[in-house]
């Protein structure tokens, strides 16, 4: 992780030290309602269907909020204890299905190159610029447009994620080859788990469950990372100019939700302090944003101003924002009449 300079650090450190009991009291106030949804929607099975759909929200944001917990862990901010942070994570990714130690560390090189042009392609939503988007052929440009239909992002993207991507290592990432077993071990003790419920309880029954909540909580999660990296004036640069403060706190958003979703959420939107400090555990970043006024700063969003982060697709080196793909048309119409 590239260093701060003096003065963040001196700010930012009080809030580094985990509490043992607010994270076992997180733990307790988060596991006991999802697992008790979870078997409250197998009994709604022979009542309703829309009951269980129904159902599925609420234990979709728990599940959320347990992944919240394994991302902490990964970034030794949960615990103390490494020892704990590595049990509670891989406990976490059981039920989250995302592989613990595989995901930490390429979650550790996303938040050592977010923002950096030269550094794209681990952990984040795949960005073209302008130029190389004008300079791809038509095959490459067919499938970035497709990549970044939100339809395809933010449904079948997350869909993908829980049943191929998530389950294999990526051969062309080097860095993550020396815990690519972390996947495998991870979809062997993912699928006795699986088994085991559906011995319990029959195929169709776990299907019927599970399968909403997955695609509930993914799809948020999708969102919430995009948006909290995706909008008009975010920070993209490169190696030579790339800082790592600047990238968090300007290339982060800090994502404004009502009481009861920033809950569920565990606190990501302060997502700007997180990058600046992801030795932060999720209960203090809101108190560390309130007690920094800088922080308030930063880009602000809502879940209405950031619906127009939805169609921007292309970072412009040259206005260094973030464009949609009709700006791009209108502009390269414009420059073609201004030649004739």
């Amino acid at each position: 992780m590239p260093s701060l300079p003096d003065s963040w650090k001196s700010l930012i450190s009080k809030y580094q030290s985990p509490s043992r009991w607010r994270s076992i009291w997180q733990i307790n106030n988060t596991a006991v309602p999802f697992f008790i949804l979870w078997f409250l929607m197998v009994l709604s099975l022979d009542w309703s269907y829309w009951i269980t759909l129904v159902l599925a929200f609420p234990t979709g944001g728990f599940l959320i909020r347990l992944f919240i917990f394994q991302h902490d862990c990964g970034h030794g901010s949960f615990f103390k204890s490494k020892r704990a942070n590595t049990w509670v994570g891989l406990g976490c990714s059981l039920i989250t299905f995302f592989p613990y130690h595989y995901w930490r560390k390429s979650h550790a090189l996303h938040h050592a190159t977010a923002g950096n042009l030269d550094s794209r392609g681990i952990g984040d939503v795949y960005t073209m610029t302008d130029q190389e988007y004008l300079m791809a052929g038509k095959w490459k440009k067919l499938k970035y447009r497709v990549f970044r239909n939100p339809l395809v992002l933010f449904l079948v993207g997350p869909t993908l994620l829980i049943l191929f991507f998530n389950r294999f290592h990526n051969p062309t990432k080097p860095e993550l080859k020396n815990v690519r077993s972390s996947v495998y071990w991870t979809n062997l003790a993912v699928a006795l788990l699986i088994g085991s419920m559906m011995w319990l309880i029959g195929w169709k029954a776990f299907l019927a469950v599970e399968t909403p909540i997955m695609l509930i909580a993914f799809t948020c999660g999708t969102w919430l990372f995009y948006i909290q990296h995706q909008y008009e004036n975010t920070y993209w640069s490169h190696d030579g100019s790339w800082d790592f403060a600047q990238a968090a706190l300007k290339g982060s958003s800090y994502y404004r939700l009502p009481r009861v979703f920033q809950w569920f959420t565990g606190n990501i939107g302060f997502h700007h302090i997180h990058h600046l400090s992801p030795r932060i555990p999720n209960y203090y970043l809101e108190k560390c944003h309130r007690e920094n006024p800088q922080f308030s700063k930063g880009v602000t969003l809502t879940f209405r101003s950031g619906l127009k982060s939805l169609f921007l697709r292309l970072w412009d080196e040259q206005e260094q924002k973030l464009i949609s793909f009709r700006y791009l048309k209108k502009r390269q119409l414009g420059m073609s009449k201004s030649q004739t």
